[in-house]
């Protein structure tokens, strides 16, 4: 562990413990205790993972009003960063704690990897988990590519503790969300994803896709994470970072330093998971933007 997140893990734990003299706090949902400052524990969680922009490509910019307005009613991490490059590894990073060796986009050979990961975790501690794939050509399917998809930004393929049954086209995506899995991936085609388009078609792409489910989160009890895969490579790796739904703090935001392994433990943590994969075990859940 560097020294950094030496400090980071010290601090947070004697905020986790003077907390703990100060209270506890019933969180929103189903009366679930937490201590104050804790994750909370929604009922659906939606994390859609975008690409190749920096911060300030999209915060604040005019053509991502959705994106910015679902800042303004949520909560925004001012300071969020990616952990290499190019894309691939960071999708294994974000959802194993790990770059499992990958360093390039190359496909991968499907079920390379036995490690712990978000799903298997999620899986063993009997709830449910499901990715949900634009334009996948089938469920399950575990091509390389296939038009606007790209295996590259599926990294529960690399894993064969994760069903590839669980793998969704998005157009298995439910209109009822309470019949969602209580953890979930969106994964945009290379055009929705601001990858081969704009940010302001990508922007759109998520109002029209996912601006329902966000409406929908605000009332119950379940959270939408918007993050990106990587910056443009002239940022220092600082991407956006936007939540959003009844667990969070309405225009609230967070100056400390996260990245794709602190979201991921705060992914474990909502969950209520005991275990944590790869770099997640020394990492920081994401505070300070919660509702109580």
């Amino acid at each position: 562990m560097s020294g950094s997140s030496v400090t980071r893990t010290v601090v947070a734990s004697a905020a986790a413990l003077a907390a703990t003299a100060v209270g506890l706090w019933t969180g929103i949902g189903e009366g679930s205790a937490h201590a104050a400052g804790a994750v909370p524990s929604p009922d659906h969680v939606v994390v859609v993972v975008m690409e190749n922009h920096a911060y300030s490509q999209v915060i604040g910019s005019s053509s991502a009003p959705y994106i910015n307005s679902l800042k303004s009613g949520g909560a925004s991490l001012t300071q969020s960063y990616a952990e290499t490059h190019p894309s691939q590894p960071n999708y294994y990073a974000l959802f194993s704690g790990s770059t499992q060796g990958v360093t390039d986009d190359s496909c991968v050979d499907p079920g390379f990897s036995s490690d712990p990961n978000l799903a298997s975790e999620v899986i063993d501690a009997g709830r449910t988990w499901a990715s949900y794939n634009e334009s996948l050509p089938s469920e399950g399917s575990t091509t390389c590519s296939s038009g606007k998809y790209a295996q590259k930004h599926n990294p529960w393929f690399g894993f064969d503790n994760v069903p590839t049954s669980s793998a969704k086209t998005f157009a298995q995506f439910p209109t009822d969300y309470s019949t969602l899995p209580q953890m979930s991936f969106v994964t945009p085609n290379l055009c929705s994803d601001m990858h081969d388009c704009s940010v302001s078609s990508g922007d759109t792409w998520i109002k029209n896709n996912l601006g329902a489910y966000a409406s929908w989160a605000k009332t119950h009890n379940s959270l939408l994470v918007i993050t990106f895969d990587e910056d443009n490579r002239l940022s220092g790796n600082r991407i956006p970072t936007v939540l959003y739904g009844q667990p969070v703090a309405a225009g609230s935001s967070s100056s400390t330093t996260y990245n794709h392994y602190d979201l991921l433990r705060t992914l474990e943590d909502s969950q209520g998971l005991t275990s944590h994969a790869g770099n997640a075990a020394d990492a920081e859940d994401i505070s300070g933007i919660w509702a109580s």
